[in-house]
């Protein structure tokens, strides 16, 4: 079973520059798990990758490039390569953005939300160095997502299927399933098993499988990621400022990139 712990401090090595723990970690080509990083900056170089038409069209194509300019290892000279950052898992791909977020526009982040009850939409600030970060103890890789769904999958004989295992998710799963812009795409690359269902029809089905999900056995897939996966909690718990109902809502992100 792994282990999670809390983030350690990161530690600034000038002021361009911040050594930065990954949750997770990532494999060289020769197979060594390496958890920490150097970031920069970024730079006027790294904002035309952002205007690039090429990136905008595909979000994981774009944080790869991002990523890939603005890291390099914190053990060794040179760069991480392209293939390095993509085949990073998304928790720590996710780390690494809002790290670098706050390094070069600062930690506080302008985030709006609107109350489902009441339909007040209200504005706060968001300090991303608080977001609160699970990381892998060291030497341990994540283990798959095991979730027992409520209404299971209803395959054509009829039969239901209720177990289902999932890996958790890669940047080269973002890059595939983004020209999609369907969460099914990216989920279904990351399904494991369901139930006796065979591998290749598993395989075969894809996102059929979680398009034909009830809401509730999805809404239980998403708690059990969020519950279970390492990585920076985007997942932020609020009252609202005119009915004080409690809203759960993701980190708003409109202005992340693109900061006031």
């Amino acid at each position: 079973m792994t282990t999670l712990q809390e983030a350690p401090p990161v530690s600034r090595t000038n002021g361009r520059e911040i050594e930065v723990t990954l949750p997770i970690g990532y494999l060289d080509s020769e197979g060594h798990l390496h958890k920490q990083v150097i970031l920069r900056k970024m730079t006027g170089r790294d904002e035309a990758l952002l205007a690039d038409p090429v990136n905008q069209r595909n979000g994981g194509r774009l944080v790869t490039a991002l990523l890939t300019s603005c890291t390099r290892p914190a053990d060794e000279a040179g760069s991480l390569s392209r293939n390095d950052i993509e085949s990073m898992y998304s928790a720590d791909r996710n780390y690494l953005l809002i790290r670098l977020r706050s390094l070069t526009f600062g930690a506080e982040l302008a985030a709006s939300y609107t109350c489902p009850a009441c339909g007040n939409r209200f504005e706060t600030i968001e300090d991303l160095d608080a977001l609160p970060v699970k990381m892998v103890s060291d030497g341990q890789q994540p283990d798959d997502i095991i979730v027992e769904l409520e209404d299971g999958y209803v395959d054509r004989d009829g039969s239901v299927h209720t177990s289902l295992t999932m890996r958790l998710a890669r940047g080269d799963d973002e890059s595939a399933a983004a020209p999609e812009m369907r969460k099914n795409a990216l989920l279904a690359r990351c399904l494991r098993s369901l139930g006796d269902l065979p591998q290749h029809r598993v395989e075969a089905l894809g996102t059929k499988i979680l398009a034909d999900l009830t809401l509730t056995d999805r809404r239980l897939i998403d708690r059990a990621v969020n519950d279970a996966a390492p990585g920076v909690d985007l997942i932020r718990q609020m009252d609202c400022t005119s009915c004080g109902h409690e809203l759960r809502a993701s980190l708003d992100m409109t202005n992340f990139l693109a900061p006031e």
